[in-house]
């Protein structure tokens, strides 16, 4: 079961309003599928992040659901608008109660 919870985000710090903005982020995380087995024979139990949620200022403005065949160690890169200065919120969740969040802010002129 992967108890890390790093996570790195790469998003400019500013940018002009109506900019279409890139971010990329990653967390540190094994990805069990559930389908190994030990040396011994035994299932390795399913240990996968199942969701993640971006929300900018409180509002959401990207959501993936992964499953199984994701890898360890999860890169996403997706765009936005940059609308107002302010917070954009990154949240993964999934199993065994697997909950990391981090946040960037964002001037936006």
């Amino acid at each position: 079961m992967s108890r890390t919870s790093r996570t790195l985000v790469t998003m400019p710090a500013t940018a002009k309003k109506g900019e279409i903005i890139d971010i990329r982020i990653i967390v540190q995380h094994d990805m069990e599928t559930g389908f190994r087995h030990t040396e011994q024979g035994e299932l390795i139990p399913r240990d996968i992040i199942r969701e993640f949620v971006c929300t900018y200022n409180g509002e959401e403005v990207f959501r993936a659901d992964l499953y199984p065949a994701m890898g360890a160690n999860p890169m996403i890169m997706f765009s936005t608008v940059a609308t107002e200065s302010g917070t954009l919120e990154f949240n993964w969740k999934g199993d065994n109660d697997y909950a990391s969040s981090t946040s960037g802010k964002i001037a936006v002129t």
